[in-house]
């Protein structure tokens, strides 16, 4: 289990009042011309800042917004996500427009114990992205500790992620800590039987984590376009799927490798094809080893469906990442919306945790209308990846050097 120290050892300092904090949030939220389309990110930063403010340290805030690699885009600027984050905050929170300098220190200065501070997009500066050392040192020279909250960043080894934690007593924030804990209680520590359930289009972008988590995982459900290259290995025609042909040997490994660790593989029996995504009203069911020439695999079948719910009764924990078909179109969300709804009913009733993460893996949670209802569901994307890869990320490990 990862160690840290927590929110609650830095509150616990006596001497917290007019003390200066520097907070790493994930404030990169999604921006329209109409303003923040969805808050939610903001909203869980809140309990972490007010926490701090609430007895009395400065707290300055430091985030990125988009990806301005090291130049100023007005359009990427932190303003109007300071001005919508006031409007959440118990505590007054100002906005500061630079991120070092000699006027960032006069903001600090002029800040009331009590009050927050968000400073501009840390990748305004050139070194951010790099850990440049000496950018490190001046941005931790504004404050007295580090508090990281952005377990969402914590896979970039960035100055406001890694290098600050080399320079300053640092601690894991409210929403960091519960992601650390949500993850080890599903892959670090699981109560088992584990399955783990990964969709997404290509086995290319998850071999890591496909090699690691059947080393963790008692079955995995494999879905999306990956498997369709899986069921190629082993023999299925699939007709005009999308498929990595080049990666059937890899395939073939994995599979073989999940054989040697008693690892179940899940790969569907049967099969939801059309001519395309934009002919959902001309889908059928059909078995996955029956795909007609002319078709695509783009949902599991009903019957797959059901083997997915009952794995799911027969375990104890889960993990998820990736829908299961094409959920973006009609009607090839069916599978994904009733395996998510099984979830939340075990969960509910206590017999599952269940921790799911990635952006599309959300999107299809929340399209089955379970957001909120599953154990943890992560906000991060390739931090929870990366993760699940079984890789110790930059930001966590300078976490878990300051409690040894």
């Amino acid at each position: 289990m990862i160690e840290f120290r927590t929110l609650d050892d830095l509150l616990a300092l006596a001497d917290g009042t007019g003390k200066v904090v520097l907070v790493r949030e994930d404030l990169n939220v999604p921006m329209s011309d109409a303003g923040i389309s969805d808050d939610s990110r903001l909203r869980r930063a809140v309990p972490t800042l007010d926490s701090l403010a609430t007895v009395g340290f400065k707290v300055v805030v430091l985030a990125h917004f988009g990806r301005p690699k090291g130049s100023v885009i007005p359009s990427l600027s932190l303003k109007p996500v300071a001005n919508a984050l006031n409007e959440l905050t118990n505590a007054t929170t100002h906005f500061y427009g630079e991120t070092v300098g000699e006027g960032v220190r006069n903001a600090i200065e002029a800040l009331r114990p009590g009050q927050i501070l968000v400073l501009e997009n840390s990748r305004y500066l050139p070194g951010e992205e790099n850990n440049d050392a000496a950018l490190a040192e001046e941005i931790a020279d504004l404050g007295d500790y580090f508090v990281n909250d952005a377990f969402s960043a914590a896979h970039r080894a960035h100055v406001t992620t890694e290098g600050l934690a080399q320079k300053l007593p640092s601690y894991a924030g409210l929403l960091m800590a519960e992601e650390l804990l949500a993850l080890d209680r599903a892959l670090g520590q699981p109560i088992r039987p584990t399955v783990a359930i990964v969709g997404g289009s290509k086995i290319s972008t998850k071999l890591d984590l496909l090699s690691n988590l059947i080393e963790q995982v008692d079955a995995l459900v494999i879905g999306g376009g990956m498997a369709n290259t899986f069921l190629q290995a082993t023999g299925v025609d699939v007709a005009r799927s999308l498929t990595e042909s080049d990666l059937v040997p890899t395939a073939l490994e994995i599979l073989s490798k999940a054989q040697r660790l008693n690892c179940q593989i899940m790969l569907p029996s049967d099969v939801v094809v059309a001519g395309g995504v934009e002919h959902g009203d001309a889908s059928f069911v059909v078995p996955a080893t029956a795909v007609p020439s002319d078709s695509m695999i783009l949902d599991f079948g009903p019957a797959s469906a059901q083997a997915v719910c009952e794995l799911l009764e027969r375990s104890q924990t889960l993990i998820w990442n990736g829908p299961l078909g094409a959920f973006e179109f009609a009607p090839f969300e069916q599978a994904t919306t009733r395996v998510a709804r099984a979830a939340a009913a075990q969960t509910a009733i206590g017999d599952l945790v269940s921790v799911a993460g990635g952006g599309d893996t959300v999107s299809a949670l929340a399209m089955a209308g379970v957001v909120g209802e599953l154990t943890y569901i992560s906000s991060a994307g390739g931090a929870f990846l990366e993760w699940m890869e079984g890789k110790l990320l930059p930001g966590v490990k300078a976490l878990n050097d300051w409690a040894n």
